[in-house]
């Protein structure tokens, strides 16, 4: 992985770090179907998290961390936004 690819994907994390805590601030006041939603997400995110390590071993690994990385940004503003 590249200096680039690393800072590309550092950035990526935190920013999913954050909707994420703002999101999880928010979702005991939101519907039951957000909150089903959230609790999918978040098994998302602990794969997602795990496996951020892996990134940095390999194309194929970096290229799907970056897809499932942006696929948890966007569920984690919509449901931000939903609520």
């Amino acid at each position: 992985m590249t200096d680039t690819d690393h800072k590309k994907y550092k950035n990526l994390l935190n920013e999913i770090l954050e909707l994420r805590d703002e999101t999880r601030l928010k979702i005991l006041l939101g519907s039951k179907d957000l909150q089903d939603e959230w609790h999918e997400l978040e098994e998302k995110w602990e794969k997602f998290y795990k496996d951020a390590d892996l990134a940095k071993s390999g194309q194929d690994i970096t290229s799907a961390f970056g897809i499932v990385g942006e696929e948890l940004k966007n569920a984690y503003k919509r449901i931000k936004g939903a609520l």
